[in-house]
């Protein structure tokens, strides 16, 4: 096996060599530093990974699962082209203000829909409508994750890619002594793996992410 440790002076060296959040998203993640439960948002590399693969495939159509304070859908929106449009889906009513008044402060809102309520009926309506997203990053509650991921399945187009956030969990996946929400995450990661359907390759950044593209 090899591999190189990413220590935190590595992890800022890369950080140094590569980041190039800008000056906008900057401000929202300002904006956002004192909430108590700030370790919900996507890292700057994390986002710009995002970016790029927006712009890798040629995006315009993106289905976020989980909105909190609107950081990654900004992320996501400023990598989509003029014509590109965003959804968002979330249950909590304070947390999704405070992302829309980043958005409009930031200039995104014109690209971003946010859909409040519970995410699997938002999900189950737009399959019913026949959408399809070129881009569906899933970043909520845990215990529905295989529901969203299903879902999902159904939603991406023929060229999109799912993105899965938190496959690590905090390095609790692992352990053999699981919280609840690991115990979830180990669940999916290993159903995952059995789903023939579809090519999978895990990137060891922030929490871990999982990219999924359909095979047929």
């Amino acid at each position: 096996m090899k591999y190189t440790p990413l220590t935190p002076e590595l992890y800022n060296y890369m950080q140094t060599i590569s980041c190039q959040e800008s000056k906008s998203l900057q401000l929202i993640r300002e904006a956002n530093s004192l909430h108590p439960q700030l370790r919900m948002q996507i890292s700057a590399d994390q986002s710009q990974f995002l970016q790029f693969l927006i712009r890798a495939i040629s995006a315009t159509n993106i289905l976020e699962i989980g909105t909190f304070l609107g950081y990654s859908a900004a992320a996501m929106a400023e990598a989509l082209p003029d014509n590109g449009r965003l959804i968002t889906c979330d249950i909590d009513v304070h947390s999704s203000k405070k992302a829309e008044i980043n958005w409009q402060q930031s200039g995104f809102a014109n690209k971003i829909t946010l859909k409040l309520g519970p995410a699997l009926n938002t999900m189950h309506q737009l399959v019913a409508e026949n959408y399809q997203f070129d881009l569906i990053f899933i970043d909520a509650d845990k215990a529905n994750y295989l529901h969203y991921y299903q879902l999902a399945k159904k939603l991406v187009s023929k060229q999109g890619v799912i993105a899965i956030d938190n496959i690590f969990y905090h390095g609790e996946v692992c352990q053999p002594e699981k919280s609840k929400n690991a115990a979830n995450i180990d669940n999916f990661n290993r159903t995952l793996k059995e789903d023939h359907e579809v090519f999978i390759t895990t990137i060891p950044i922030a929490d871990g992410l999982t990219l999924v593209k359909k095979i047929a």
